[in-house]
């Protein structure tokens, strides 16, 4: 066994003799070996195996120190041996790896941006498409219909006078909600970003003078726009006829096209003003 004195000069002459650039070689090799174990372990959710491997490394380098019978060329020798070790357990993987790095597209910041924006577009044409095939439907039955397209902040206990939901989008079942004689069809619904949260709500009448063709459930949507920052889309019962109201605004005899501008508008803020949702 060696003394520490002896450890110490031999670590002293590392620093102090002539400088040797097999030294630097073998040392550079030895990290480059072992980062590439580190990250196949890690890439391959073996971490539990990284500090078995420092441990072992480490062992290996005190009993080198102390030992008469080994010296940095063994050292160096049972590291790679390790490495290999551990690197063939995981081969395959590597090979994968190895296989697919020049099949892999370059993403650019710019290119995800546009496939995310692609993705958002398309769900969002997904739900505007449902809506208005509904309203259409709703429309050419003459049954009656309040929507309220909302952003999050309407008054709780407006959302909580109706049945929450929290529901896909779709044509059919906006369509099955308004039926009538239907448990939820004489109250509004409240679509929130990509769910219907809530049918049956209750909403604020508006308390300014209208003409008398603008029944309740006008009064109803319009109501609801002048207390909170929300749109809605009314059908009239009596004819038909689809209606739109902003910032308490009415839009009357509104056909598909403008119904669906309407509605990209809507979710163009709503899945761009808030990153939640795209």
């Amino acid at each position: 066994m060696r003394k520490f004195e002896d450890i110490l000069n031999g670590l002293k002459g590392i620093f102090t003799g002539p400088f040797q650039w097999i030294m630097v070689v073998e040392t550079l090799l030895l990290a480059v070996v072992i980062y590439i174990v580190f990250k196949t372990l890690w890439e391959n959710n073996a971490r539990r195996l990284i500090p078995v491997y420092i441990l072992l490394i480490a062992a290996t380098g005190v009993v080198t120190l102390f030992s008469v019978h080994f010296d940095a060329t063994a050292f160096y020798l049972f590291v790679l041996l390790l490495s290999s070790f551990f690197l063939f357990l995981f081969s395959t993987e590597i090979k994968r790896s190895i296989w697919n790095a020049g099949k892999r597209p370059t993403m650019t910041a710019s290119t995800a941006a546009q496939a995310k924006m692609t993705a958002v577009t398309a769900r969002a044409d997904e739900y505007v498409t449902g809506i208005v095939k509904a309203v259409q439907s709703l429309s050419k039955n003459n049954t009656g219909a309040l929507i309220v397209l909302s952003n999050g902040n309407l008054p709780k206990e407006i959302v909580e006078s109706g049945v929450a939901l929290n529901a896909a989008i779709s044509n059919q079942l906006i369509e099955g909600i308004f039926v009538p004689k239907a448990p939820l069809h004489d109250g509004a619904m409240i679509i929130y970003g990509d769910k219907i949260q809530a049918a049956g709500c209750f909403l604020p009448l508006t308390q300014r003078d209208f003409p008398k063709e603008y029944g309740t459930r006008h009064r109803a949507g319009i109501g609801v726009t002048e207390v909170a920052d929300v749109s809605t889309i009314i059908v009239s019962e009596e004819t038909g006829i689809v209606s739109v109201v902003k910032r308490g605004e009415i839009t009357r005899y509104v056909d598909s096209e403008n119904l669906r501008r309407f509605l990209k508008d809507y979710y163009w803020k709503e899945f761009n003003a808030e990153g939640k949702k795209a």
